[in-house]
């Protein structure tokens, strides 16, 4: 049985890798984007918070069009072809207060996530959002597969 580094994707951040990974992130309202790329067989992950930098500060991966962008030069550095590229996007779950939800940035983390790989020409093969529970993902960087846990 082959042994697989593992590896835990902090929120704000960025993983990818040629050599394999399993990484696990959990998600609530922020949302990760799994970039795989069919023809090199290796991938990388975000998990974003809110979807757009708004100029002020630093451009960090705490922002959705920051973290797709950085994930997106990290994987072409690496050797990966953008044509090749297909990706699953997971998280934006509601964050409810009593009963109502807050400031709709799951909402908002989804649709710009599914923009950004629409303008970037990657399709989406898989995905699972919204809702109103968080979610606990593992992502296998060799395989491009996702495993789901409900929380």
């Amino acid at each position: 049985m082959e042994i697989i580094a593992t590896h835990y994707l902090y929120p704000s951040a960025i993983f990818a890798s040629q050599q394999p990974h399993e990484v696990s992130t959990v998600l609530g309202s922020c949302v990760s984007i799994c970039l795989w790329d069919t023809h090199v067989k290796f991938g990388g992950i975000n998990h974003f918070m809110l979807p757009l930098w708004n100029g002020d500060g630093l451009p960090t991966p705490k922002f959705g069009n920051i973290a797709l962008e950085k994930l997106l030069e990290k994987m072409l550095f690496l050797g990966c072809n953008q044509k090749k590229l297909v990706a699953k996007v997971f998280g934006g779950a509601k964050q409810l207060e009593k009963g109502k939800s807050v400031f709709n940035i799951g909402e908002r983390n989804i649709q710009l996530a599914f923009d950004m790989l629409k303008e970037a020409g990657i399709p989406v093969v898989s995905h699972h959002v919204g809702g109103e529970k968080g979610r606990k993902i593992k992502f296998a960087t060799h395989t491009g597969e996702v495993l789901l846990k409900l929380l």
